[in-house]
């Protein structure tokens, strides 16, 4: 039985009427299947203000957000993966992730833009109506910070995505001319980082750490995803100090008791949902209106295959399918690739065995067991929590500042850490430029699957070499951002301008 906050089933939804001109829909908080219309009387029950931010979670479960787009164009566009399915399933658009011939009107894109910004928007609904409610000081700093870390998250996806997105900090309102300048304008990226950075700053100092949670709010925000965030976006920005202070704290216990699980294979199982590596993960519910982070395992699940006589079997769509680069990169005796990789003739851990199967790898990492976990008798209603910070990583990141900084011996010691759980003996890398490629290396493995590939390459400086060794048409300057989505601009009446190269 899985536990957990059930951002499925109480969740609220602000609509407006309103006759749109020169803007676009994106912003404009949209109504969602069962959620209600915040009136008046609204604001009479304190119920209702977890409610707001229930709302920030439960953009996480859409299709747009965590569905086949967010598979496609974090997964499929970097070498870890292939479009996998069938030659003649395109999935949409996803030869043309997979190929780098997308354009500014993939839908792919338009749903990657327009579920961050909707999930933006819930944010600055529930900044702006939970002051409103008579409930307690610490709820109501926890609430904050619990929309202030989702905000941040939301912003981090598409400032990494997109390069210059607009920054919209309150709830909009159509018809004022202010508002609709926002939406229309992309700031610099160094102004969304600020942004970012200013939102989970203050997150931090306002949220509670996990042990303040019981079973039933399990996957709220909390003191420790918001300082691993923090992290991360500081990384991209090469601010290596902060990098440094917050993942120490982190791994010390500033934040709350984490750890490296030992049995690296259980972190995506069910059994291993929420545990001590996990800083923060989507809940997944596979219920109605959001089943299973919208199919998340079904689109990345064994195409027409055949298993062992009376098998149950998680079968799916067979997108995402593991190139044979990633299953190369990893070194013998790394226990982290049978924990990632399923092949043709392996046995999965609930005794299935795949015979044969429509392509040779698929992501294990997204699998489903019908017999060891709880499933919803369709694959498409599956339960499967999706990993989004955790310990392993944060070390990762330990290791990578502590070497920027010279600090040959740390940076070891954390990057070992990681090895040694997988299997692997000491580094044999000392010095700095040694370092950092095994420490590259060690991310791609580790957090192989996990949606980071691209974003990675192009923060290191070398997507261009990279992709272009495993035969992606990169073009330097131009594919290290997507295109703009052509909806937005043309609803900006083209205010909004294009990426360069698109």
């Amino acid at each position: 039985m899985k536990n957990g906050i059930n951002i499925s089933t109480i969740i609220i939804g602000i609509a407006a009427a309103l006759t749109i001109s020169a803007c676009s829909k994106s912003w404009l908080n949209p109504a969602v299947p069962g959620e209600f219309t915040a009136t008046d009387s609204t604001f009479i029950d304190p119920a209702n203000a977890v409610k707001f931010v229930n709302a920030c979670y439960t953009q996480l479960l859409t299709w747009d957000q965590s569905g086949f787009a967010w598979v496609g164009v974090t997964s499929i566009t970097s070498d870890d993966a292939d479009k996998g399915s069938a030659p003649g399933d395109l999935g949409t658009d996803k030869d043309q992730l997979d190929n780098l011939t997308y354009s500014s009107t993939t839908p792919s894109f338009r749903s990657l833009w327009r579920s961050n910004s909707q999930g933006i928007s819930r944010c600055n609904q529930a900044l702006a109506n939970v002051p409103k409610f008579q409930i307690t000081d610490a709820l109501k700093s926890r609430l904050r910070g619990e929309a202030l870390f989702l905000r941040a998250f939301y912003y981090f996806n598409m400032v990494r995505s997109f390069g210059d997105v607009p920054i919209v900090d309150t709830v909009v309102n159509a018809e004022n001319p202010a508002d609709l300048e926002k939406i229309n304008s992309r700031r610099p990226v160094a102004d969304v980082y600020a942004f970012i950075e200013s939102d989970l700053n203050l997150a931090l100092s306002l949220l509670p750490g996990k042990e303040a949670y019981d079973a039933a709010d399990l996957g709220r925000a909390t003191k420790g995803a918001a300082a691993a965030l923090l992290a991360k976006v500081s990384m991209y920005q090469q601010k290596w100090d902060q990098v440094l202070l917050l993942t120490d704290d982190i791994i010390d216990g500033t934040y709350g008791a984490y750890a490296l699980v030992p049995d690296y294979a259980t972190i995506w199982r069910e059994v291993g949902e929420n545990n001590a590596e996990s800083l923060f993960e989507i809940q997944s519910k596979g219920t109605a209106p959001f089943a299973a982070v919208q199919q998340y395992s079904q689109v990345q699940g064994i195409r027409g295959g055949t298993f062992n006589a009376g098998a149950q079997v998680f079968t799916g769509w067979g997108f995402n399918s593991v190139s044979e680069d990633l299953y190369n990169a990893y070194e013998n005796g790394d226990v982290r690739r049978k924990a990632t990789i399923m092949s043709i003739g392996d046995t999965l851990f609930d005794g299935v065995i795949i015979i044969n199967a429509a392509n040779p790898r698929y992501n294990y990492k997204a699998y489903v067991s019908r017999t060891q976990e709880t499933y919803g008798n369709t694959t498409s209603t599956a339960n499967k929590n999706v990993r989004i910070l955790r310990m392993g990583e944060v070390y990762l990141m330990n290791a990578e500042a502590a070497n920027e900084l010279g600090q040959a011996s740390k940076a070891q010691f954390s990057l070992n850490a990681v090895r040694n759980r997988a299997g692997l003996a000491n580094t044999p890398a000392a010095s700095q430029t040694d370092l950092r490629s095994a420490i590259w290396k060690e991310r791609r493995v580790e957090l192989a699957m996990e949606h980071d590939r691209f974003y990675d390459l192009v923060r290191q400086g070398r997507a261009g070499e990279v992709m272009r060794a495993h035969g992606k048409a990169f073009v330097d300057g131009k594919h290290e951002v997507f295109p703009v989505p052509q909806d937005e601009i043309y609803a900006s009446d083209y205010k909004l301008m294009q990426n360069s190269g698109y």
